[in-house]
């Protein structure tokens, strides 16, 4: 998941305290807490609105799908204790647990995840992520609204019972429902999973608090039918913006995890505190998204390259010292069934490099004459922020750009973004869903909610369908390639460089040692063998 991120339909966040109405009753005195930092507050804990990181962070904890994740992130069985699939990879029928329950003790039946996908390919919704459902039948004429939410390819057959019907084959399909818009909703009745005074959730916490600017605290679900591998009674994330303050915090006993660390800190905390810092790479790339509804770059192709070649990313990634490769394409390396695209000047020295931008500079028709200044949008955080300063500093020296910043706090940026009027450039990112290219390059389909460049290709389009479409696992990995190609040549998108995961962990918490592609520390994996966390 990633930051392509929107507002929940329900602000609960706005709510000054959230008190759930499960069964699981408070915490004793000597219950066992484990305390997260978070670098920001969650939008909402709406599945079928969530597409921020930090909202999907929370949510794994609060619920489950039909499948689940190991914590290499393996598919595992989760509400649906197993499955099969035809010989046609497009018939699927699952099988859930007689004992999954919601957190009120009510039984959870197959009904509701019709009922909760429903919601989200409902054009009325208008959730984010309704492309993730898109494989499923009827979903894409329902999301454009050519059809009704009872013609998706869902069925419950019985209350255990759910039969789904797919496009095309995807091999995929299982890890894309342990993501959060595949969660289920109570189909009895709604509006109740996502009332704050009547909270209802599947997984293994249930939502106790909501503090807004503050932290949420969870308690271990009673109700969850795998209660006795959550070892961790109550989970708090304390949300801070500043990657020092939550250093601060963990450093002080007040935290046993975060999930980030500051780059100034990281060479210390390697050489002092090896044992506890935990840096691994997973899918996801920072990038930086044009406007292509805006004059200039919108209409100068020339100059969107300038740009892209101006910047030299090892030199960047050393700035940042956080362990970052450079990205000369979108897809990161080690996504399965994918060899990673670039652009073909990735390897000019970076004398030719400049020069080359200097070249499409001045055709594109920038001179001093013509002055350029541009308007680069992100949210608030040090290492992005130092990012926007590394770069700007590269574009006023190879080009004579100036840049203007616009530095805004998380749940402002994620209004901000969807104004195309307030920006040019922004700093986005894209952390896979699941481990496959599609996720990514789906989102630069023209009518995808998470194409904030307004970037349309009927090429690319008919490239990504072709690649779905296909059973051949080899052709389709064609498909997807040339579609990242044909991307890279249109220059929507300025990659910038390839993420890792940056985290400290208290010795005493347990179960955080396998790296995991897709940046999840889910809490029900986690335990704790000492003091420090109760």
């Amino acid at each position: 998941m990633r930051p392509a991120l929107l507002v929940g339909l329900l602000a609960l966040s706005l709510i000054p305290l959230v008190v759930a109405c499960g069964p699981a009753p408070a915490p004793s005195p000597t219950a066992i807490t484990l305390r997260r930092g978070l670098s920001g507050e969650p939008a909402t804990l709406d599945p079928a609105s969530v597409t921020d990181t930090f909202s999907a962070e929370v949510l794994r904890d609060l619920y489950e799908g039909l499948t689940g994740e190991a914590p290499d992130g393996a598919v595992i069985p989760g509400i649906a204790q197993s499955w099969e699939v035809d010989a046609s990879g497009l018939h699927y029928l699952f099988h859930l647990r007689a004992d999954a329950k919601w957190s009120d003790g009510t039984a959870l039946i197959a009904q509701d995840f019709v009922a909760a996908w429903r919601r989200v390919v409902d054009p009325k919704q208008g959730a984010a992520d309704a492309d993730l459902l898109r494989i499923i039948k009827g979903a894409a004429a329902i999301v454009s609204d050519h059809a009704g939410i009872e013609s998706l390819g869902a069925v419950a057959t019985d209350e255990h019972t759910l039969a789904v019907t797919l496009e095309q084959p995807a091999p995929y399909f299982p890890g894309l429902l342990s993501h959060a818009a595949a969660y289920p909703i109570r189909s009895d009745a709604s509006a109740r999973s996502h009332d704050p005074r009547t909270w209802v959730s599947n997984g293994p916490y249930v939502l106790s608090s909501w503090h807004p600017g503050t932290s949420v605290k969870l308690t271990r679900n009673r109700a969850y039918w795998d209660i006795d591998h959550v070892r961790i009674d109550t989970v708090t994330y304390q949300f801070a913006a500043d990657d020092a303050a939550q250093l601060r915090s963990y450093r002080a006993g007040e935290l046993e995890l975060t999930d980030n660390v500051p780059a100034s800190d990281l060479p210390a905390l390697k050489r002092d505190h090896a044992r506890e810092l935990r840096i691994a790479p997973f899918l996801a790339t920072a990038y930086y998204g044009i406007n292509l509804t805006a004059a200039p770059l919108g209409q100068n192709l020339k100059l969107r390259q300038a740009l892209a070649m101006a910047i030299d990313r090892k030199r960047l990634v050393q700035a940042l010292a956080l362990g970052q490769t450079e990205a000369y394409g979108f897809v990161p390396p080690g996504t399965w069934n994918y060899t990673p695209q670039s652009w073909e000047w990735r390897n000019l020295s970076d004398e030719e490099r400049n020069r080359k931008a200097r070249e499409l500079f001045l055709e594109a028709g920038i001179t001093k004459a013509i002055p350029l200044k541009l308007h680069l949008l992100y949210n608030t955080n040090p290492a992005i922020r130092q990012t926007a300063i590394v770069i700007a500093s590269m574009w006023r020296e190879v080009l004579g750009i100036e840049t203007v910043f616009e530095d805004q706090e998380y749940r402002v940026f994620l209004e901000t973004r969807h104004d195309k009027s307030r920006w040019q450039i922004a700093r986005l990112s894209w952390g896979a869903d699941y481990d496959d290219a599609g996720n990514f390059l789906d989102t630069l389909r023209k009518n995808s909610p998470n194409n904030d460049q307004s970037y349309r290709s009927d090429a690319l389009d008919a490239l990504l369908d072709e690649a779905a479409q296909s059973p051949d696992p080899a052709l389709r990995r064609e498909k997807l390639q040339a579609a990242e190609r044909k991307l890279l040549a249109d220059y929507p998108i300025i990659p910038l460089y390839h993420l890792v995961s940056k985290r400290l962990i208290k010795p005493y918490v347990l179960g955080a040692d396998t790296p995991n592609a897709l940046n999840h520390l889910n809490s029900k994996w986690l335990s704790i063998s000492a003091p420090g966390g109760t």
